[in-house]
């Protein structure tokens, strides 16, 4: 067979060389992949073909699935993992179930078993296809060498098309082994699967004509808002209109959170001026997000006056929590541009934007200093100020993760990287390599707390291998701070296995040192300029431990079952 690419070293010769061919014409950049015996083939072929993508080595097979979500989270590109069957191919499962609830692209390629002996609990074989059904776009086995074309670009186009989302390739190792006889077609036609990016123009003008009768309306903007590069035409609409706006967690900077009109993030950590904007308005508009239980509260009292619109590409979203009165599918950022094609109609809601934003006067977020200790909001602030509100913000999943959405002013879209519908603690750290990756000019803010960060920290090897000059701040308050202010509150101060002090945390800036990335200890506020001064001084990796007080909370707080209007917290304890 003739060489079929000038990139390529020496011709196809094998299934493993299609596999590569085929992630090259598909575009990919760079590939995130740890070898083991049923990839070796796919390793073998990369080692001798050479192709023009970047491989990078994560320590642990939940990294690279992490690492991919956070590249494609800042670059809209999907995010490609390659792993090794069995436990290889298991220890992706909760990047893929996190990627599939946060609509990221990914495509995650696993070795299997020959094809002979599949279903006879050969040697690290698992059933991927049964594993990732329930938490996937879509997967496939490949059965024959002749389909790995088609295959791989039928999975690309499945996962960044609609709503994007993970897809799973599964290859036994014979398939990546089998001799390559002719050319291949990667044509591929899926009559059955046809997403709707064009939203219908009469439900656009339903939207219009609801913003025209309306006289207390608020726009929510969530995560699709930065999925579909819409933040441009979103400020346009809400400006066109002057409507407050709040946002969910994964809609943080797809509106600037400096802009007048934002109101901050809604639900269960929400702004009270947010989440009573919510409650009292006579119109929501719901752009790109998904009604989540922890930004609704309790459903039975959720935006009880209000009109709802929901704009969002997957249909299935529409109607199934909240009860939509105008539901427009299509792409939020094409469902945007035909908004702002429509007649402007003559509306001014002066008088309800004053409302919404006296309570943000009134009620702001609020912190207090405890004596000389570090106060994790006012360091957040800090670092805000320092990087200009331009840093990729990523986060791991706890308090700390809330104070950074409370406390960052994102004003930039897909700058904010977050585990927001798993919940995944041990997400940050190689969601940040990921991130750097993609955007090596970028500064890359990983706020992390000490449990989430101990549950990858693994992946410091990946910071220190590939000098990614990651800025990590482990907010050290000893606790599994989220379940510590549950149990507080909730649970009578009953700390079941929740507290981490004494010797049960280890020595953070000696283990950053044993990965060789610089460590700095911090303990008192006085100790903080002096250390960013540092830290964003320079293009080095760092990791600073800060200490921070265990009983510091994060309020607002909407209690599980209660309405967003019963919020704890709102004013100065």
């Amino acid at each position: 067979m003739e060489e079929t690419s000038q990139q390529f070293t020496r011709p196809i010769k094998t299934g493993a060389d299609l596999i590569v061919k085929s992630l090259v014409d598909n575009d990919v950049e760079v590939l995130f992949s740890y070898p083991g015996g049923a990839v070796l083939p796919i390793f073998d072929s990369m080692y001798e073909l050479d192709p023009p993508f970047s491989n990078i080595l994560c320590r642990h097979e939940q990294g690279l699935a992490h690492a991919a979500e956070g590249y494609a989270r800042v670059t809209g590109k999907p995010g490609v993992v390659l792993a090794t069957s069995g436990p290889g191919a298991t220890n992706t499962l909760t990047g893929i179930a996190d990627a599939m609830l946060d609509s990221l692209p990914m495509i995650v390629l696993t070795g299997q078993v020959g094809t002979g002996v599949i279903g006879t609990d050969a040697f690290q074989e698992a059933d991927v296809i049964g594993l990732t059904t329930p938490i996937s776009k879509y997967n496939y086995q490949i059965k024959a060498v002749e389909d790995i074309p088609r295959i791989i670009n039928e999975a690309f186009h499945i996962a960044t098309t609609g709503r994007p989302g993970p897809v799973v390739i599964d290859v036994p190792k014979n398939i990546s082994e089998a001799a390559v006889r002719e050319e291949y077609s990667g044509d591929f036609y899926l009559p059955g699967y046809q997403p709707t990016v064009e939203p219908n123009i009469s439900q656009i003008k339903r939207v219009v004509e609801a913003i025209a009768e309306a006289e207390k309306p608020v726009v929510l903007v969530g995560g699709g808002v930065n999925l579909a590069d819409a933040s441009k035409e979103f400020l346009e609409f809400v400006e066109r209109y002057q409507i407050p706006v709040v946002n969910s967690l994964q809609g943080t900077g797809a509106f600037p959170g400096s802009h007048e009109l934002a109101l901050g993030m809604a639900g269960m950590h929400g702004t009270y001026a947010a989440n009573m904007a919510i409650n009292d308005s006579d119109l929501l508009i719901n752009i790109g997000a998904r009604f989540d239980d922890r930004l609704t509260g309790n459903l039975a009292f959720f935006a009880p006056n209000a009109k709802v619109a929901h704009i969002d590409v997957d249909p299935a979203e529409i109607g199934k929590n909240v009860k939509t009165d105008i539901p427009v599918v299509g792409d939020a950022k094409a469902a945007l541009q035909a908004l702002l094609e429509e007649e402007t109609v003559e509306v001014t809601f002066a008088a309800w934007t004053q409302e919404c934003l006296a309570n943000k006067k009134r009620h702001p977020l609020w912190f207090k200093h405890q004596d000389e200790r570090i106060s994790p909001q006012w360091l957040i602030q800090e670092i805000s100020e320092r990087t200009d509100n331009q840093a990729i913000v990523v986060t791991d999943v706890g308090k700390h993760q809330m104070w950074a959405a409370q406390f960052y002013t994102q004003d930039k879209s897909n700058k904010f990287v977050s585990s927001g519908g798993l919940g995944t603690m041990g997400f940050g750290l190689p969601a940040a390599v990921g991130a750097q990756i993609g955007r090596p000019d970028d500064t890359v803010v990983l706020i992390s707390g000490d449990g989430s960060i101990q549950m990858t920290i693994q992946e410091l090897a990946a910071v220190r291998q590939y000098q990614l000059p990651v800025k990590i701040f482990i907010l050290n308050n000893q606790t599994l701070g989220m379940v510590h202010q549950w149990q507080e509150l909730i649970y009578s101060d009953r700390y079941a296995q929740s507290v981490l002090d004494g010797d049960l945390n280890p020595d953070f800036v000696k283990l950053a040192e044993a990965y060789g990335v610089k460590g700095i200890k911090v303990e008192s506020e006085d100790q903080v300029p002096a250390m960013l001064d540092e830290v964003f001084g320079n293009r080095d990796a760092y990791v600073v431990e800060i200490m921070i007080p265990a009983t510091e909370k994060v309020f607002p707080m909407v209690p599980a079952g209660k309405a967003n209007t019963e919020m704890l917290g709102v004013d100065p304890l």
